[in-house]
């Protein structure tokens, strides 16, 4: 079940200050979660400041990981999800995150909470030394059983000026399902 009881539902993990938060709440109710209190409340003073502090977002302050395992519980879905863990962190309770340790697991719990007709999982991760192909290989073992396809790749900034060169600042990988 949606946790919104209707319309598109997106949930958004490691969601900081906000800014997937509000592009997701244009299309509806989103689930914001992030360990930091001080993070969650910049998002909600910025969804104020856009002037979407009356779209349906539900901001919790929680362990990404915890949380979804009680949603898997739940059997709750979700229509998409964004997450961009840091390499590491602390939950609100202590609870420590390594990304290369705990990646595989809440992706796992991620899945969970998609099914067939959901359209969209998009991971993202940046100071961490792996490519895009370990991502993409970790998530075609979870989601091999969804339609849709698995694309991965760089994302990156264009210097100025006329040689511009691309410089790196993180690599994505990301599930669809048009």
């Amino acid at each position: 079940t949606s946790p919104s009881g209707g319309g598109f539902s997106s949930l958004n993990l490691f969601g900081y200050t906000g800014v997937g938060t509000q592009a997701l709440s244009a299309f509806g109710p989103v689930t914001h979660v992030d360990a930091s209190k001080k993070s969650v409340a910049q998002a909600r003073a910025n969804a104020e400041l856009a002037g979407i502090a009356e779209r349906p977002v539900r901001w919790i302050v929680d362990d990404a990981g915890k949380f979804t395992a009680r949603e898997v519980r739940r059997e709750r879905r979700y229509d998409g999800i964004i997450l961009d863990p840091p390499k590491f962190g602390r939950g609100p309770e202590g609870e420590v995150w390594r990304l290369e340790e705990h990646l595989p697991r809440l992706l796992a719990d991620c899945r969970q909470l998609l099914d067939a007709d959901s359209r969209f999982l998009f991971l993202t991760v940046y100071a961490v030394r792996m490519s895009s192909l370990a991502l993409i290989g970790l998530m075609d073992e979870i989601f091999r059983d969804l339609p849709g396809k698995l694309e991965h790749g760089d994302l990156a900034v264009r210097e100025e000026g006329p040689d511009g060169r691309l410089l790196p600042t993180a690599i994505f990988a990301r599930w669809s399902n048009a």
